[in-house]
């Protein structure tokens, strides 16, 4: 989604110590829109909001090098953000759009708008259970260092592809998002962080892909093979394919608080690092590879 025009204005040296930009889209997006779905999954929307980051980052080069750049809030779209939009899968993907975005661009703070209120809130404000975004923000916390890394693709624009190091661990993260809700594709990693991908005919139906994943799931968990190296994965969808549900997948398993509230387990697929990705259609993949060798993360 959007973000509005911003002006800025340049003070005297060591006035400020941060700029910061609100991204709640421009003012044409509310959360009544009807077409917020569609937005979301167009990369030409999503690529408007990196003029503003690439701004943001010229203006603070020129003028003001002592400071940094902050969301101070981003919310994905003004009037509380959209029913069964903000509030769902769907919403993840722009969600992790953006905070793969801002990192790029070297932004030192990304404030969401809001914890709990309004559909936009990470948690629900009536049963204070986490909506998907909730998920999709700890795994970043959790696997996405502060190293951000550059990424060549060689895909079509509905490929998103961000990486970083490995949050306090040797490795790299790749963020992979998938805005097509037709086409899977098999994503090749190669050894200078370039993505280059091949559709797959069998990957175009994401029951056959959940499937396949829980297969794998299972598989791994009863054949570990230990003279192979492995990578980690993390693969989140919709529940029953339906990008408004509220229930997000991860590896093919509901994400669901425990009887006593507690975060549900969040454990990566374990994937011979040799064979490509499995990216189903509107979807999202966390992809950990322990051993690689970044100059950036060392």
């Amino acid at each position: 989604m959007l973000t509005r025009h911003v002006q800025f204005i340049i003070s005297n040296a060591n006035i400020c110590n941060q700029y910061t930009i609100c991204i709640n889209n421009d003012p044409s997006l509310s959360g009544n829109d009807v077409h917020l779905i569609r937005k979301i999954l167009d990369p030409k929307y999503l690529d408007r909001a990196e003029d503003t980051y690439r701004d943001m980052q010229l203006t603070i080069q020129r003028h003001g090098t002592w400071a940094s750049a902050w969301v101070s809030e981003s919310g994905g779209v003004f009037n509380n953000g959209g029913q069964l939009v903000s509030n769902t899968f769907i919403n993840s993907i722009w969600y992790l759009d953006q905070l793969g975005m801002a990192s790029k661009y070297n932004t030192k703070v990304f404030c969401r708008q809001t914890l709990i209120g309004g559909n936009y809130g990470l948690l629900d404000t009536q049963t204070f259970l986490p909506n998907p975004d909730y998920y999709s923000a700890l795994l970043w916390h959790r696997l996405m260092g502060n190293g951000v890394l550059s990424v060549d693709i060689n895909a079509p624009r509905q490929i998103r592809a961000y990486a970083h190091c490995r949050k306090q661990q040797q490795g790299i993260t790749i963020l992979l998002i998938n805005l097509s809700n037709t086409t899977g594709y098999n994503v090749t990693l190669q050894n200078d962080i370039n993505v280059s991908l091949g559709k797959r005919p069998d990957l175009e139906k994401r029951s056959s892909f959940t499937h396949r994943l829980r297969k794998a799931v299972s598989w791994l968990g009863r054949k570990p093979a230990s003279n192979t190296r492995r990578r980690e994965e993390y693969h989140l969808t919709a529940k029953d394919g339906d990008l408004q549900s509220k229930t997000m997948l991860l590896n093919g398993a509901p994400l669901e608080l425990g009887d006593a509230g507690s975060i549900p387990a969040m454990d990566p697929v374990l994937v011979a690092v040799d064979l490509p990705v499995q990216l189903a259609p509107t979807s999202i993949a966390f992809v950990v590879l322990p051993k690689f060798e970044a100059k950036a993360c060392s």
